[in-house]
């Protein structure tokens, strides 16, 4: 000033810390007069850091339930954090869900206030790895020849399957009531 400056102030200094969103920072110098005059700009504070998942699961792969054609599964579930918060921690599948056999992938989303948003997936394969079971299986059948002829015509009661995703095939290599030969 031509006369003296005699305050000179700001609503914020640098290396102040600030806010997300936009502050105002004001200088205001004044003369000895009292004319004051002031400048002002803004600072713009984003949040661009996406939040981070610690902990994902690795892929998982196990067999069925003796149960049913499907398993279920258990993790320790993944933990979520951000410099400004997370929002929004979701799963597309939760730890003891339950499976069908094939592969799931399951996904993590962790998502802050600014929207920014982070993934992390696995993988969840099972497979079918229960035999099938037969139950009432014959014993061993001992018989004469018939009386018409030098072979037997031989019954016995069909062993039933069963198995905890189906049986898609039962065959015999022959059946109640078949011809045998001595």
């Amino acid at each position: 000033d031509n006369c003296g400056v005699t305050s000179f102030t700001s609503s914020h200094n640098s290396g102040a810390t600030f806010p997300i969103g936009t502050t105002t920072v004001t200088y205001t110098a004044v003369d000895a007069a009292g004319n004051s005059v002031q400048c002002s700009f803004d600072v713009t504070i984003t949040d661009d850091d996406n939040p981070v998942i610690s902990g994902c699961p690795s892929n998982i792969s196990q067999g069925t339930d003796a149960s049913g054609c499907n398993a279920v599964v258990n993790w320790t579930a993944p933990t979520a954090a951000d410099n400004c918060g997370v929002t929004s921690f979701t799963s597309s599948h939760n730890s003891g869900a339950t499976f069908p056999i094939g592969t799931t992938t399951v996904t993590y989303t962790a998502v802050d206030a600014a929207g920014n948003s982070v993934q992390c997936s696995f993988d969840v394969t099972i497979t079918d790895d229960d035999n099938p079971v037969i139950s009432g299986c014959p014993s061993n059948i001992s018989q004469g020849t018939d009386a018409s002829g030098c072979n037997a015509v031989v019954n016995w009661t069909a062993p039933t399957a069963a198995d905890n995703c189906g049986v898609t095939s039962f065959t015999s290599s022959h059946n109640p009531g078949a011809t045998f030969p001595i």
